[in-house]
């Protein structure tokens, strides 16, 4: 296994472990506190213990190196990972916007004080904990480890509208219990919002979609500097797990020998997982660079006659 999957493993065992511990202080305390808003939250990060898990199994399949049915190797499967933690927090949502919405019609009382110094400390520890995963998802390339990251960030954002609501219903006094309802169900069309924005680059690497515009420009440019090349015609990049695979068309002399133009491919290809080792493999294809058309022409009809 790389020290980028041994790095989101980790972090993931870090998200199962905080979200199980979590999901027991929050349920405990809506129980025991009459709040809804807390209890919504303790089943937000259910979902979030059971998708973590989802994360860290997903993880250690994509670290597997490449065989003979899978030359590209394992990574897919993160992207893959990645729906399925999408899909259930559209689930977590629905829970807790369905009952928000029974316990708004429903007259109930209000919340216990207490309740709010427990969504303190879960607000402080979720947003820390969002940083700490976002942090690693992005030193690894992790798409599955980036969507654990927004699990976080949408539990705090569900505490912290959670606290709101609470907050609300105590200073304001009778009449007002639902806030604490209504603040929950607000935080279920924010989790939904967040499935998006986490959904959005898994699709876009499993269609094999251009979304690395950044990478793309450093690669060529990394390419340019190689002795030999005089031009980058054409740059592709997809991605696979925390890899990245480029196609590549590099122009060269058209006087150059094929095995020149192969060391040069080569030299490329080491050059560019050199500087970006996030970069799984390079394949480069030699373009001659001819003086005029007629050059090319000519040179043309000399392979095709011995063809």
């Amino acid at each position: 296994m790389s020290n980028n999957s041994e790095t989101a493993v980790k972090a993931s065992v870090f998200s199962i472990i905080g979200n199980t511990s979590l999901a027991i202080i929050k349920f405990l305390g809506g129980y025991f506190g009459n709040s809804y808003a807390l209890i919504a939250d303790a089943i937000e990060s259910t979902t979030d213990v059971f998708s973590s898990i989802l994360v860290f199994l997903g993880l250690k399949y994509s670290s597997r190196p490449a065989d003979d049915n899978h030359p590209y190797g394992h990574g897919k499967a993160e992207a893959l990972i990645t729906f399925l933690v999408v899909l259930s927090l559209i689930v977590a949502a629905v829970i807790i916007g369905y009952e928000s919405i029974q316990n708004i019609i429903t007259p109930h009382e209000s919340p216990k004080p207490f309740t709010l110094i427990i969504l303190g400390g879960i607000i402080i520890f979720k947003e820390m904990s969002y940083q700490y995963v976002l942090k690693k998802s992005r030193e690894t390339n992790s798409s599955s480890l980036k969507a654990d990251a927004w699990h976080h960030r949408s539990d705090a954002i569900t505490s912290l509208m959670a606290f709101i609501g609470i907050t609300i219903s105590l200073v304001m006094g009778d009449g007002w219990e639902i806030a604490d309802d209504i603040t929950a169900l607000i935080a279920s069309g924010f989790i939904i919002y967040n499935a998006y924005k986490i959904l959005r680059p898994a699709l876009g690497e499993i269609m094999d979609e251009d979304l690395y515009g950044y990478e793309n420009e450093k690669i060529k440019i990394i390419a340019r500097k190689v002795p030999g090349v005089l031009a980058v015609e054409k740059c592709i990049i997809r991605k696979s797990g925390m890899l990245y695979f480029v196609d590549m068309h590099a122009v060269v002399s058209g006087s150059l020998s094929v095995a020149e133009g192969h060391a040069i491919s080569h030299l490329i290809k080491d050059r560019v997982r050199e500087i970006m080792p996030q970069v799984g493999d390079v394949l480069v294809h030699i373009e001659p660079d001819f003086v005029s058309i007629e050059e090319y022409h000519k040179n043309f009809k000399k392979i095709k006659n011995k063809i």
